[in-house]
C-alpha cells in the first residue's frame, strides 16, 4: 500500500508555490537572504500582503526566518524546492529577484 502522507507533505509543498507572489519570494530568496521590508519593494505589495506570503511559505517548511534586532531576516530551507526552482528557473540570467 502507498504512503500517501508523503504525497500530502509534497503536495502541500507545491501549493505553497502556486502562487506568482510567493513563488517570486522563494525564487529571490534562494539567491538572496533579505527581510520583509526588502521583499515588499521589491513587489510593490503592502507589508501585510507580503508577511501572509511568508508565513505560508513558512508554514510549509520552505523558508525561516533569523531575528536581528526588530527585523527577520528570511532564507529558503527546503533543499527539494530549491531544486525545483533551479529547473524551473535555471539561473542563466543572474539578474537578481530581490
Amino acid at each position: 500500500m502507498i504512503d500517501l502522507k508523503i504525497y500530502e507533505i509534497k503536495a502541500e509543498k507545491l501549493k505553497a508555490l502556486a502562487h506568482t507572489h510567493r513563488l517570486c519570494i522563494v525564487r529571490g530568496l534562494i539567491e538572496n537572504q533579505c527581510s520583509v521590508t526588502e521583499i515588499q519593494k521589491c513587489l510593490g505589495l503592502p507589508q501585510s500582503t507580503v508577511s501572509q506570503h511568508l508565513a505560508k511559505l513558512k508554514s510549509a517548511g520552505i523558508i525561516e526566518g533569523t531575528r536581528n534586532g526588530l527585523e527577520v531576516c528570511y532564507k529558503v530551507v527546503d533543499e527539494e524546492v530549491i531544486n525545483i526552482l533551479k529547473n524551473l528557473f535555471p539561473f542563466q540570467n543572474r539578474d537578481s529577484i530581490l
